[in-house]
């Protein structure tokens, strides 16, 4: 894992290709089919329990949580982890540092559970999805928040 960041440390920064809002945006897409995929399966379960009684807590729904849980979860620990989630993975993506040094978790919990976050609750607003066309480093909102890039692997 080690050597994979010192790749990027020794790189020429010209070198780095910064990958753009089409494909971040097909790679996201793959994530979300998985995602939902994955709780789909995983949530199969509380629809028989839900039909004997009601499951709200507040506003939501216990399996709304979960899904969200699992929504999260997903995205931080396959970027922790792999710098990558599979979406990104199938196009060849991968999230770095400003200065390359490993992510940390601090990194990605800004990236990824704020970032993400803020993108759910306004989504509404196209604005914040497409700062990615218009930075010069390809960053979205989540991007600038944590001083991330996603790039285009070797």
């Amino acid at each position: 894992m080690m050597e994979e960041h010192a790749d990027y440390a020794t790189t020429n920064v010209n070198e780095i290709r910064y990958a753009g809002f089409w494909m971040r945006f097909w790679a996201y897409l793959v994530d979300l089919i998985i995602v939902s995929s994955v709780s789909g399966i995983l949530l199969i379960p509380f629809k028989f329990i839900e039909d004997g009684f009601s499951m709200d807590v507040g506003f939501w729904t216990v399996t709304g949580i979960i899904g969200s849980v699992i929504f999260y979860l997903y995205f931080l620990l396959m970027t922790k982890f792999f710098q990558q989630t599979l979406g990104k993975m199938i196009f060849g993506l991968k999230v770095i540092r400003h200065d390359t040094k490993p992510l940390r978790w601090s990194d990605l919990l800004i990236r990824e559970l704020v970032g993400r976050f803020i993108h759910r609750v306004f989504g509404f607003l196209f604005i914040l999805y497409a700062c990615v066309a218009f930075t010069t480093e390809k960053q979205g909102i989540h991007d600038l928040f944590s001083d991330t890039r996603v790039i285009y692997e070797r």
